[in-house]
């Protein structure tokens, strides 16, 4: 009797690649919402899942129904709870296939679009020196350099300049008197589109102690986007670039110049 309790354990190869793929898929859902406020609701789920394949085993009737419905209901509450996770998988994952080359190639040969070559010397160059003036005088700034997606949703929020990018402008907006300074300034080709934009915090935990409001917003636009991020520090006047949610400290100058030029390469 209590061996006929355990027959689901003669597996077959079929079996064994199903658990494996089921695991696979447990670290990599462990590994996106590990740092973020639905990691605990995911291991609840996980384990009302295994407590109905326990009692299924055993064939507890009445705690298997029970579980069956809970887990029914689960469903839609798993899309409401975890819609902000949700939208930022599907944004990470198209992100991801966007910005791969031959992915690119293969969209914009569809959609019939050709490669451009955008001359973005100058435009770098007032850029880089604006963020290194900045530096110096401790001024703290927050650039956002938009790529595929339009950021229309972020636009919205601040007020639309749609002025060419120069450095004086660049750092008028964010000086500590300007009525523009509070936010972040939005550039998408060789336009500063709009400024005091707001941007969405990061959900992430185990950021370091050191990152301010600053860099947890450029950490949280460029998860939900493919957007390029400049952060210069009003603290310290570092500066950091943001991509994929991973900031990158600059050492010197050269270093933020070769990574906008790579950025707005990426038009």
């Amino acid at each position: 009797m209590l061996l006929a309790a355990f027959d689901f354990l003669q597996m077959k190869v079929a079996d064994i690649l199903d658990i494996l793929l089921l695991g696979i898929i447990i670290f990599l859902l462990f590994k996106w919402l590990r740092g973020t406020s639905a990691m605990s609701i995911f291991v609840a789920i996980v384990s009302l899942y295994m407590i109905r394949v326990i009692v299924g085993a055993f064939d507890m009737r009445l705690m298997s129904a029970i579980m069956d419905m809970i887990l029914d209901v689960g469903v839609l509450a798993i899309i409401v709870i975890f819609q902000p996770e949700i939208r930022k998988f599907l944004i990470r994952l198209g992100n991801r296939y966007m910005n791969n080359a031959k992915g690119r190639a293969i969209i914009d040969k569809l959609t019939g679009k050709e490669k451009k070559q955008v001359t973005v010397s100058e435009e770098v160059n007032d850029l880089t020196e604006a963020c290194r003036r900045m530096s110096e005088d401790k001024t703290g700034a927050l650039i956002v350099i938009a790529h595929k997606n339009t950021l229309d949703d972020i636009i919205s929020t601040g007020d639309r300049i749609d002025a060419g990018i120069h450095r004086r402008l660049i750092m008028n907006l964010f000086f500590k008197n300007s009525p523009l300074h509070d936010g972040a300034v939005v550039i998408s080709g060789d336009r500063i589109v709009a400024a005091r934009c707001t941007l969405p915090i990061t959900e992430r935990t185990n950021l370091p102690a050191k990152y301010g409001m600053r860099h947890k917003a450029a950490i949280g636009i460029t998860e939900e986007s493919d957007a390029d991020v400049v952060v210069v520090s009003e603290e310290t006047g570092r500066i950091s670039f943001v991509k994929g949610g991973n900031v990158t400290p600059i050492n010197n100058i050269n270093e933020l110049k070769l990574l906008l030029g790579a950025s707005f390469g990426e038009e």
